[in-house]
C-alpha cells in the first residue's frame, strides 16, 4: 500500500502534472490540479532587443536565474539566427549561475558559470558574489518571471549598473482557481499543497489576505493539510509568509517531493523547517 493511500494532493505547479498525476496515484492517491501561478507570457521582440545588447557587448556580466531563461533566450535568437552570435558574446562574459537546473543549461551548450550560489537561492548568491569586485560593471540579470528585489537592491548597493532581463513573466492564476483551492484547504477536502515555484506562493497568500483569509489558512497548513516544497528557495518563500510546517526533499525534484510526502504520510514525522 502506498503512502498516499486515501490522499488528495493538489498541484499548483503547470508543467508536469502528468507526470506527477502518475506518480501520485502509484502511490495510492488522488491528484487535483490547481495552478496557482497563471500562465507564462513571452515578449520575443522585448527578449530579441535584450539579446543584441548582449551581443553588442553592452555587459561585462551576466546572471542567470533559471534554466527556462536560458532556453528562452537561445529559442528566440535562433529564430533571430543570430544565436551563434549569442553564444560567443557569453563565452566572453562573466557568468553568474542560480540553480543546478541553469548550471546544466549553461553545460550544454559548454559554458561555464565563474560564480554560482552555495544553497539554490538568492541570497546563496549575494554570498558567492561579495568577493567580487563589481563596482562601475555592467550587469544583465535574467529574471524569473518577477522582480527580485533582494538581488537588485545589493546589486545597486555595489554601484553597478544594472539591466533586468525577463523572459518570461507570469500572468496572475484565475480567481476562481485560487478560491476553489482555499476552499479546499480550509475545508479539509485537500491532505497536500504541493509548490514548485515562489510564484505560486505568492498567489495564493495574496488571495487569501485579500479575503480576510490569510490566518485561517495558515492554521490550517500548521495542523491538517502540509505545504510540500519543492526546493529550498520555494520553502524559505512559504517562510517568508508565516508557514512552519513542510516538506522539503533534499534532491530538489518533482519525483522526490512526492516520495518524500509518501514516507512522510507512512511515519508522520515531518521535516520541520525553523
Amino acid at each position: 500500500m502506498g503512502g498516499l493511500t486515501n490522499r488528495r494532493v493538489a498541484l499548483l505547479g503547470t508543467r508536469k502534472i502528468e507526470e506527477q498525476t502518475t506518480i501520485i496515484q502509484h502511490l495510492g492517491g488522488t491528484a487535483v490540479h490547481r495552478p496557482a501561478q497563471g500562465t507564462i507570457y513571452f515578449d520575443a521582440q522585448y527578449i530579441g532587443d535584450e539579446i543584441k545588447k548582449i551581443i553588442d557587448g553592452q555587459f561585462q556580466w551576466i546572471i542567470f536565474t533559471t534554466s527556462i531563461g536560458i532556453e528562452k533566450l537561445f529559442q528566440i535568437a535562433e529564430e533571430m539566427w543570430i544565436d551563434r552570435e549569442l553564444l560567443l558574446a557569453l563565452k566572453k562574459m562573466n557568468i553568474v549561475a542560480r540553480g543546478y537546473k541553469t548550471i546544466n543549461a549553461l553545460k550544454k551548450r559548454e559554458l561555464k558559470a565563474i560564480v554560482r550560489d552555495d544553497d539554490g537561492s538568492i541570497e546563496g548568491l549575494i554570498r558567492s558574489l561579495k568577493p567580487y569586485h563589481l563596482k562601475n560593471q555592467h550587469i544583465a540579470v535574467q529574471l524569473y518571471g518577477e522582480p527580485s528585489p533582494l538581488l537588485i537592491d545589493w546589486l545597486s548597493e555595489q554601484q553597478t549598473t544594472i539591466q533586468e532581463i525577463l523572459p518570461y513573466q507570469h500572468i496572475p492564476p484565475k480567481q476562481e482557481t485560487l478560491t476553489q483551492l482555499l476552499e479546499e484547504v480550509l475545508s479539509q477536502k485537500v491532505d497536500a499543497l504541493s509548490f514548485t515555484s515562489t510564484s505560486q506562493v505568492r498567489y495564493l497568500f495574496n488571495f487569501a489576505e485579500e479575503v480576510n483569509q490569510k490566518d485561517v489558512l495558515l492554521d490550517a497548513l500548521e495542523t491538517k493539510t502540509i505545504a510540500l516544497a519543492v526546493g529550498k528557495v520555494t520553502g524559505k518563500a512559504l517562510q517568508d509568509v508565516g508557514v512552519k510546517r513542510m516538506l522539503i526533499p533534499h534532491d530538489e525534484r518533482i519525483g522526490s517531493a512526492l516520495m518524500t510526502l509518501s514516507q512522510y504520510y507512512k511515519q508522520q514525522s515531518p521535516y520541520i523547517v525553523s
